[in-house]
């Protein structure tokens, strides 16, 4: 079927991909949120008015940029440390393994990559990527029934500094067949 307006069934996967350097320019391997729930996007951008004469005359953009909001459950210590920072930390053998993740206050809030997953009713797929993200809000979850639920993160996207993604923002993909995350 040929490709045209889709009709999403759901989402089927969020990916967070974690830079491994400070100038958020190479990535690590991705992280899935295997029970991600939703992954909002709203492009946002700074607009300056020129006025003359007590009327706008033009307006200029700064770029656009994006907010995004996720809600998931059982969230990975390592997708939250890749979200807010942190180190995580195993220590033990099964059955006595202990995972940890401790952040201090000189940890700071890492750069990282988004793609939400959508499956389409023509068999293909609507991917949604916010290439540099960094959760600028408060992290929000509850422990419930045994384990931790990541409620909810948000924050911001920037233009990309990855050189093959360079000044990318965002990008929504419609694939004819089925692509899976990377």
């Amino acid at each position: 079927m040929a490709l045209g307006t889709t009709l999403p069934f759901g989402l089927r996967d969020i990916r967070l991909t974690p830079y491994t350097d400070l100038t958020a320019t190479i990535l690590g391997t991705s992280l899935d949120l295997p029970n991600a729930r939703t992954l909002t996007f709203a492009e946002v951008e700074d607009f300056q008015e020129l006025r003359g004469d007590d009327s706008v005359v033009a307006t200029h953009g700064n770029g656009p940029g994006v907010e995004w909001e996720l809600e998931g459950g059982g969230v990975s210590l390592e997708a939250v440390a890749t979200m807010y920072g942190g180190t995580v930390a195993t220590t033990g053998v099964t059955p006595n393994q202990i995972k940890s993740l401790t952040k201090k206050i000189t940890d700071q809030r890492p750069y990282f990559k988004i793609e939400g997953q959508s499956i389409s009713d023509n068999g293909g797929d609507f991917h949604q990527v916010i290439y540099r993200a960094k959760a600028t809000d408060n992290l929000t979850g509850e422990q419930a029934d045994g384990d931790w639920f990541l409620t909810g993160a948000s924050g911001i996207g920037m233009k990309s500094l990855v050189i093959a993604d360079l000044d990318k923002v965002w990008a929504w993909v419609q694939n004819e067949t089925i692509t899976p995350s990377v």
